[in-house]
């Protein structure tokens, strides 16, 4: 496997561990959006590794896709703890930032292996 192939699950592994950090300090209350960033973080790790081991275009593009989709719903539980004091904003900043490696890494790898051109035009995914 190629290392260029691993920015994704490294980019995965470093937003975990910085997002584990803060949600230590969420507010007992606040308990069932913590356990959703954590579940959808893990569950984004799990699909990158996924993604990374399969040779079929189709399926690995799909399962980026999967991955970009969960970043976004972490985003925005990201942005509701903002909006509850869970999370400062400069916190939020810079998780924010890691999810947006995470999917410029998502994006290249989505056409590192098709010259560039979309391989699931047949699926009418947006590319």
């Amino acid at each position: 496997m190629k290392l260029e192939k691993f920015k994704v699950i490294d980019s995965t592994r470093q937003f975990i561990i910085e997002c584990t950090k803060r949600l230590e300090n969420f507010p007992k209350k606040e308990i069932e959006i913590s356990s959703k960033i954590k579940k959808n973080s893990y569950d984004m790790l799990e699909i990158a590794y996924y993604a990374n081991s399969i040779e079929d275009i189709q399926n690995k593009v799909i399962q980026i896709n999967l991955l970009l989709a969960k970043a976004k719903v972490i985003d925005f539980l990201l942005e509701v703890a903002v909006d509850i004091d869970c999370l400062t904003k400069k916190q939020y900043i810079k998780l924010a930032n890691r999810l947006g490696d995470i999917e410029k890494f998502s994006n290249n790898n989505n056409y590192s292996n098709t010259n560039g051109v979309c391989p699931v035009d047949s699926l009418k995914t947006v590319c």
